[in-house]
């Protein structure tokens, strides 16, 4: 049911989303940093092994996932609150550890501790924005915590840029290590992020729990006085025998196997796919090899930096453009437009590379797909994957799809060198073309619209389609074996 805006206290319902998306900043910020930081710390480190330095790069990685994995048993046992603020912990380790690490092996310790920090805010964040939004707007708060994410990534960036001193061409690792930014420089860029860490762990006491993690708790009372908060007496009232309904359908306390009975399997099915499909529709490998892209592009070594801020922005102002379309549109229909449309642009992508199209035709492409994604399949993906799960199942639910999406982060990241290697930029560019469009047909087929739904009546709705489905393969089976 819609509820009217008059019943509801947006100030409210702003102030508390916006708080819990600064994990999503400080997901971007993390994320991205050592990019800038890359030059600098290697001649620090005197890192000239490869391996060494992929290591370096993608060591976040391992607690990633591994945040990934626990978020789920952290935000059923202690809801979604205290592991938003041990998130906000780790980040503060990390900023500061990286910042003063004196030897490579405690660099990438403390590179793991704020890969585990990205892990639990990427899961928890969009869970508790869902479960305090109200439902005709939350796909808007929930896209807020990917516009959070893309501020962070250019918070990285300007910062990046503002620190480093510039550096002349052809400069040699020697000169680099003797230098202000070998030196200082990049513990700045590391360092940097305690500020809004150290923001985001104070205003995270100031916010409320989910109501619908308290609900799950036997916590009615608490449950409807953040409600109160958030709407009026009658909204907190409804939404209280709402979410009541669905969590009497099940025991109280719900087992692992939960997630794979027929009526949630499907749902956890889906969640799995579209958080795979979000990193293995390539766009992050044009993030992550944007240096030499733009240099075929014709820029120069000291234009790097500035040109990579530039795919920053574009990421920023079509995700602000996301924000309204996410409930206006849909989220089906912007998945499906994202998909095909990436489909198109890997294609091109594929015969610019294989007709020796290069330069401005391949810039132009590379920021065509980053407006893309960033309007549709990156803010999208995460509004989907945080109400689409039940309600009892959610936390844990949403742990696996956050761990799927890491795992293929993961894949992605290690396999363009080689698919590169062995198909070449064309062959790799169409093998994710095929991959946006098997995307596009499985969004088509399995996944339903769902603006506009509270998310107890979706759960209704989703479960109930996956039970009468289930069922109907029952019959369908035993029929055939009489």
């Amino acid at each position: 049911m819609k509820q009217p805006t008059s019943e509801l206290n947006m100030y409210y319902v702003w102030t508390i989303c916006l708080v819990a998306a600064c994990g999503g900043l400080l997901f971007g910020y993390d994320w991205v940093v050592i990019g800038g930081a890359k030059p600098f710390y290697e001649a620090y480190f005197g890192i000239t092994d490869p391996a060494l330095s992929g290591w370096a790069m993608s060591s976040a990685l391992v607690g990633c996932v591994f945040g990934a994995l626990i978020s789920g048993l952290l935000a059923d046992r202690f809801g979604r609150k205290i592991p938003l603020i041990i998130a906000a912990v780790t980040f503060i380790i990390s900023a500061w550890g990286t910042a003063a690490a004196g030897n490579f092996d405690a660099f990438v310790i403390y590179r793991i501790v704020g890969g585990v920090g990205i892990g639990l805010a990427s899961a928890l964040s969009p869970i508790y924005i869902a479960e305090v939004s109200p439902a005709a707007q939350r796909g808007r708060f929930v896209a807020i915590n990917q516009l959070t994410i893309v501020l962070g990534v250019l918070a990285a960036q300007l910062i990046n840029l503002a620190i480093a001193d510039p550096v002349a061409p052809g400069a040699t690792a020697a000169d680099l290590l003797a230098s202000w930014n070998g030196q200082t420089g990049w513990r700045y860029m590391f360092g940097a992020e305690l500020v809004p860490a150290v923001l985001f762990l104070v205003l995270m006491f100031v916010v409320p729990e989910s109501p619908r993690w308290l609900m799950k708790m036997n916590r009615a009372e608490k449950a409807k006085k953040v409600l109160q908060r958030i709407g009026s007496e009658s909204y907190a009232s409804d939404t209280v025998a709402e979410i009541r309904q669905t969590l009497n359908q099940h025991e109280a306390k719900v087992p692992l196997s939960a997630l794979f009975r027929a009526d949630v399997r499907p749902i956890l099915m889906v969640g799995i796919v579209l958080a795979v499909f979000q990193q293995w529709s390539g766009i992050n490998v044009i993030f992550n090899y944007a240096q030499e892209i733009f240099a075929s592009a014709g820029f120069d070594i000291n234009d790097t930096l500035k040109s990579i801020v530039a795919t920053g922005l574009i990421n920023l102002i079509f995700t602000l453009l996301a924000l309204p379309l996410v409930d206006k549109v849909g989220r089906r229909r912007l998945m499906l437009i994202g998909a095909g449309a990436l489909t198109v642009i890997y294609g091109l992508m594929a015969a610019a590379y294989a007709y020796g199209l290069l330069g401005l035709p391949v810039l132009l492409l590379v920021l065509l797909a980053i407006a893309i994604y960033a309007v549709t399949l990156a803010p999208v993906t995460w509004v989907l994957l945080s109400e689409i799960f039940p309600n009892r199942v959610r936390g844990t639910a949403m742990a696996l799809g956050t761990f799927a999406l890491w795992v293929a982060c993961f894949v992605l990241t290690y396999t363009f060198p080689l698919l590169n290697a062995g198909l070449g930029a064309s062959g790799s560019f169409l093998l994710y073309g095929g991959i946006c469009l098997f995307g596009t047909l499985y969004i088509w087929r399995k996944v339903p619209e769902t603006k506009g739904v509270s998310l107890e009546a979706l759960e209704t709705q989703l479960t109930g389609q996956t039970a009468a489905a289930s069922q109907q393969e029952k019959v369908h089976s035993t029929s055939h074996s009489l």
